[in-house]
């Protein structure tokens, strides 16, 4: 896209896509992202009134889920209004300025999962190996601190993203592939030296994703390794089984991930609409499946759900 001058410019809008292929279905793509985002909406309010109401739940694990939820919700809100404008109401524009900060709110919130799903490690960690200083070592003030450090974290590495983008001119179009914004599909459409962006783009994905990942996976061997010293196999298998919803918490959060990068990296000609399925299950099935799993697998939350719908 280009000025009277023939000098490339920024677009006042960017026009949003929504899934290839599939326009004659739209009805039934409106009904999946609206359930989706219900079960997600309410299923994470849920948990947050469950734990602000029940004292049992008054401990550190579940402090750690409601910042899971409150997070899940973030991302909700935060790709919600273009994705109903564009698959509801057909209105596909979102102005430049509002495509940064939504871009911003998305990667923010996602790279902040990644720090609570490290938390949640650590303190499955230190329930199982050290279970007697549990109380001594997660205690409220460090779970606060926890918490400001992981948003404090993801907001300054995430924060220089709107400003590495501004700063591009926009020659290929305004026409970006999803129907929310990504910092990875405004390139697509971005000119000029994009070098420094895809550069901090990376360290910021290895510093996050790639740390946390890493982390967590050593949480999980040191558990293991405790949990294989205890003599009774009952009491292993009720130890790991403490551990199974944030394992599929885990799981949920980073297979979609490795599978987006194993599609852009390896099936390059990948039809695009197989790029968009995965980036939406990316941003929208984690959240969903987050309460879900919980409420199945943590007893004290299914309880608290089974009593909140008999009061009802």
């Amino acid at each position: 896209m280009q000025g009277l001058n023939g000098t490339p410019f920024q677009p006042e809008m960017f026009q949003l896509t929504g899934i290839p292929g599939m326009h004659t279905g739209q009805a039934w793509v409106v009904l999946v992202f609206c359930i989706l985002c219900l079960v997600s909406i309410l299923g994470n309010l849920s948990i947050l009134a469950l734990v602000v109401r029940e004292p049992a739940l008054h401990q550190p694990m579940y402090y750690f889920l409601s910042m899971l939820s409150l997070n899940d919700l973030g991302v909700s809100f935060s790709t919600l209004p273009t994705v109903l404008a564009t698959f509801c109401f057909n209105y596909r524009r979102v102005g430049f300025d509002a495509c940064l900060v939504q871009m911003f709110f998305i990667h923010t919130f996602s790279f902040m999962e990644s720090g609570i799903l490290l938390a949640m490690s650590f303190d499955r960690f230190v329930a199982i190996c050290d279970p007697l200083r549990y109380a001594a070592v997660l205690t409220n003030s460090r779970i606060l601190t926890t918490g400001l450090g992981i948003l404090t974290k993801s907001f300054t590495t995430l924060f220089p993203f709107p400003f590495l983008v501004k700063r591009l001119p926009f020659c290929k179009g305004n026409v970006l592939h999803h129907s929310y914004c990504l910092h990875p599909d405004l390139m697509k459409v971005a000119c000029g030296d994009t070098r420094v962006n895809n550069i901090y783009g990376l360290f910021v994905v290895i510093f996050t994703y790639g740390v946390d990942s890493v982390f967590i996976l050593l949480s999980y061997a040191l558990i293991l390794r405790a949990v294989m010293a205890i003599a009774s196999q009952e009491q292993r298998l009720k130890a790991l089984n403490t551990c199974m919803s944030h394992i599929c918490a885990v799981l949920a959060f980073y297979v979609p991930i490795i599978a987006v990068s194993m599609i852009h990296r390896f099936w390059k000609n990948a039809p695009s609409v197989v790029h968009v399925m995965m980036s939406n299950v990316y941003l929208f099935v984690p959240p969903m499946l987050n309460p879900i799993i919980y409420s199945v697998k943590t007893k004290e939350i299914r309880k608290g759900i089974l009593k909140l719908f008999h009061k009802s």
